[in-house]
């Protein structure tokens, strides 16, 4: 017999999820007319069942005349941060640092050297966008500032990301890349996946669109970001959120803390409009927020990690369930590449609730 509450909220998720359906069979059907509608010139995906890759598929062109294939490499724009925000989780696994030390007796960046709040920083507000940056410098006259105190807001930054990497390998004594390649990449087994441009990438790129057909804006890096412009191909982020969702090479303190909420930024009158756009007042109720790494979502009691990425002509997602061993990866090139998302996420994860949110 269940419990009152836990009747509650089993009816309430009952409710806000649609009846099962073959989300694979309506991708099929209607990818080539989302792509069309919606000018995205492809769209890859990737579906996690039993924390296990279940399968990928890959619809339209990687550049004008060239097909899409699971071997296109696609710009993950910031989906890169969660591969970055493992390699430093899994490095403070090892016990090679804390996620609370200070970073300040191994990188202090010149802008912020005579503020007295960059003792503050730590690894963990890093990854928690607490650090008080601007997502980029640019934001704040091309110098890095603090604008409040570390720890007490969150405010999502991309300089943040690139901070704990700068730390992390001046602490290691090697650079972030090769870190990473060690740590994640090489005992997760993605072999086609890089921070920087590779040789192999000939041919094989994702072209950005954007929305008026101007000339396509393809950043190819050669020097590390911590958050933006990873390559990799559909398979290989799929395992390495399988890799995720089993926690490997994390302690149970720093997987529990990956997943934890760090502070809940659903204002009430934001839950509001959701439950009515969504058609579930009465039994609504959803928190999201900031974990390491992650955005950490609770949708009538279910818990779902997700990030988004998104640069000029590149849209890209991934969310999992941990309690159902569910995920889903997609990539798109092209400025509107959301719609498309958010219809693939609606056909694999029918949430009203939470694809409100998308």
């Amino acid at each position: 017999m269940i419990p009152a509450a836990g009747q509650e909220k089993a009816q309430s998720a009952a409710r806000t999820t649609a009846p099962k359906k073959d989300g694979r069979a309506e991708i099929d059907a209607h990818a080539a007319e989302w792509l069309k509608e919606s000018d995205v010139p492809s769209v890859a995906v990737a579906f996690l069942k039993d924390r296990r890759l279940a399968w990928t598929v890959v619809y339209g062109e990687q550049s004008p005349g060239v097909a899409a294939t699971g071997k296109t490499l696609y710009n993950m724009a910031s989906l890169t941060k969660p591969v970055t925000a493992e390699t430093v989780l899994r490095l403070a696994s090892a016990g090679k640092f804390s996620l609370d030390e200070s970073m300040s007796p191994f990188w202090l960046d010149p802008d912020i050297k005579d503020d007295p709040w960059s003792k503050l920083l730590t690894p963990r507000l890093c990854l928690s966008h607490q650090t008080g940056f601007a997502n980029w410098r640019r934001m704040t006259g091309g110098v890095l500032k603090i604008r409040w105190e570390p720890g007490t807001q969150t405010g999502y930054s991309g300089e943040g990301y690139n901070y704990v990497g700068r730390f992390v390998e001046n602490k290691m004594a090697r650079p972030f890349d090769a870190l990473a390649q060690e740590i994640v990449f090489d005992p997760i087994g993605m072999k086609e996946t890089s921070y920087t441009e590779k040789a192999w990438y000939t041919g094989r790129l994702a072209v950005p669109h954007g929305p008026k057909a101007e000339k396509p804006v393809d950043l190819v890096p050669h020097a590390w970001n911590g958050a933006d412009l990873l390559r990799t191909t559909i398979q290989d982020y799929a395992k390495f959120v399988v890799s995720v969702m089993h926690d490997e090479g994390l302690t149970s303190e720093i997987a529990a803390d990956r997943a934890t909420l760090t502070r809940d930024r659903m204002k009430p009158e934001d839950l509001k409009n959701l439950c009515s756009t969504a058609g579930e007042p009465g039994h609504c109720l959803v928190t999201a927020g900031m974990g390491l790494g992650w955005e950490v979502e609770t949708v009538n009691g279910e818990t779902i990690l997700d990030h988004n990425g998104s640069d000029w002509g590149v849209r890209t997602f991934v969310m999992f369930v941990p309690a159902r061993g569910i995920g889903i990866v997609v990539f798109a090139n092209g400025e509107n590449g959301e719609a498309v998302i958010k219809k693939v996420v609606e056909a694999l994860y029918p949430n009203r609730l939470y694809t409100a949110r998308m």
